[in-house]
């Protein structure tokens, strides 16, 4: 019998205080993205080439971190994407580690297989469904994300949705059907994530702020929890 595939690594933060939210947590960067998402802020993970530590090296070290972190994180790139994604989960959680994941929704019917073993998942809504595909760089990107956000909801399983907000991506009216679409779907909580530029990245004409109060507030009765990162 072939020996199971190992996790693709792009990066190893042995402790975050912000990636699962009020826990501790390690967080493993999984290599590869299919998307090309103009503000992407790790595009080094985007090819499925491997730069990072190696799964045994990972996991040697969550072996030694057992009792001082709450959980592990798997995030991306788009950890699902990975066919080893399963089986680390599962040694992770056989350390005694709770799970969490940060998805873009790419792979719904992948996410909704995993979401038995998950205890906390960040779903990424990058923006409405008629301007997804310009934003991510890739054709019929809105739907698998509506999907998995469905799946996620039914689960159960605790979840934040994230959005990387700047007023040249989104206006006040797709904020306005992104709080709608996430009321009707049911999810809890909703976190606009501040945009950060980066080296190499286009710049945008609009310089960024966060949404004028008042705005806010109508987002707040329209849709779900709301808070700003």
């Amino acid at each position: 019998m072939a020996a199971p595939e190992a996790l693709v690594v792009g990066g190893f933060q042995p402790l975050s205080t912000t990636d699962w939210p009020d826990r501790l947590a390690a967080v493993v960067f999984v290599q590869g993205c299919p998307w090309r998402c103009r503000y992407c802020h790790n595009p080094a993970l985007q090819s499925r080439e491997g730069s990072g530590p190696g799964w045994d090296e990972v996991l040697a070290t969550l072996t030694r971190r057992r009792g001082l972190l709450d959980g592990v994180v798997f995030s991306g790139g788009e950890p699902t994407l990975d066919p080893a994604l399963p089986d680390a989960v599962a040694t992770a959680r056989s350390l005694g580690f709770a799970i969490g994941l940060h998805t873009a929704g790419i792979y719904p019917k992948k996410l909704q297989a995993l979401l038995p073993a998950l205890d906390w998942v960040g779903l990424d809504l990058k923006t409405d469904i008629a301007g997804h595909d310009a934003l991510t760089g890739r054709p019929g990107s809105a739907a698998p994300v509506h999907e998995a956000l469905a799946a996620l909801v039914a689960s159960g399983v605790d979840h934040e949705i994230r959005s990387t907000y700047h007023p040249a991506l989104q206006s006040d009216e797709t904020l306005a059907k992104m709080a709608q679409t996430l009321k009707r779907a049911g999810a809890r909580r909703w976190v606009l994530q501040q945009w950060h530029p980066r080296a190499g990245a286009p710049l945008f004409d609009t310089p960024w702020h966060w949404p004028e109060p008042a705005v806010l507030a109508w987002l707040r009765e329209l849709g779900p929890e709301l808070s700003l990162r």
